[in-house]
């Protein structure tokens, strides 16, 4: 087999989306869900029912995200009274972590998160809550205040409302949902295509064209280390552009 037979790249199409599991729609991607949201709540509940004064194993894991989730993103971004909050920022880093994670493991090999659906899900949600805090916390001047900064010249609000009116409540999940989906389908693409020429040039009828394969053999494996990295850090940028989202409906004057 040549080189250029073997390079059969699959079609992206082919890279985001398997058959049914099931009549009802579930699928690989529904499957990784429901996997990252029985991972999550099982930290929870093994983490809780240790009441151990010295942590150790899950619990201390737990206790260190919460710690960093607490000191590291609310009290910057939102200060104590965004601590009301630090279940759902938790449990969202969890979830999108271990929706990223899958990429690396073995046999599955993809992340939920570079479906377009479960990320723009993510951003709703947390379009949602932000607006509904600023509702509750200022009322309906809440829009006014979100659309017109203070200090604007009058002939300049002609300008500057409309688009702040787009960036907070119109472009903000959008870039949320985008920025989680475009890095992790980035890195599954890049995987897939050193995978696949590794191997085609392992099964190259060229026999000098087989040693070559450790190239992009080894960087595979650098981008796959590289990539458990990216999984971390996108559960991280997410849930504190959340908590920076949330933090300015309750601190509209910042």
């Amino acid at each position: 087999m040549t080189l250029v037979a073997a390079l059969k790249f699959p079609p992206i199409g082919e890279l985001v989306k398997w058959p049914q599991f099931l009549p009802s729609g579930f699928n690989k991607v529904a499957l990784i869900c429901a996997m990252a949201t029985i991972f999550t709540l099982a930290l929870f509940f093994i983490a809780g029912s240790n009441k151990s004064l010295v942590p150790s194993g899950v619990q201390n894991i737990v206790e260190s995200v919460v710690e960093f989730v607490t000191d590291g993103i609310i009290l910057q971004t939102m200060g104590p009274e965004g601590m009301k909050y630090l279940w759902y920022l938790t449990s969202l880093f969890f979830f999108i972590f271990f929706c990223n994670i899958f990429e690396v493991i073995p046999f599955i090999q993809f992340p939920a998160s570079a479906r377009m659906a479960i990320p723009l899900l993510l951003a709703l949600i947390t379009w949602v809550m932000y607006i509904v805090v600023g509702l509750k916390k200022h009322g309906l001047s809440y829009i006014s205040k979100s659309v017109k900064p203070p200090g604007v010249p009058f002939a300049l609000l002609f300008l500057i409302v409309p688009i702040e009116l787009l960036s907070t409540f119109i472009v903000r999940p959008f870039s949320l949902a985008v920025r989680l989906f475009a890095n992790m389908l980035a890195g599954h693409l890049l995987l897939v295509t050193f995978a696949v020429l590794t191997g085609a040039l392992l099964g190259s009828s060229i026999i000098f064209l087989k040693p070559v394969a450790i190239l992009p053999l080894a960087m595979d494996v650098a981008i796959t280390g590289f990539e458990a990295f990216v999984a971390l850090l996108q559960a991280f940028i997410f849930t504190i552009l959340t908590a920076v989202y949330l933090g300015s409906s309750i601190h509209i004057e910042h």
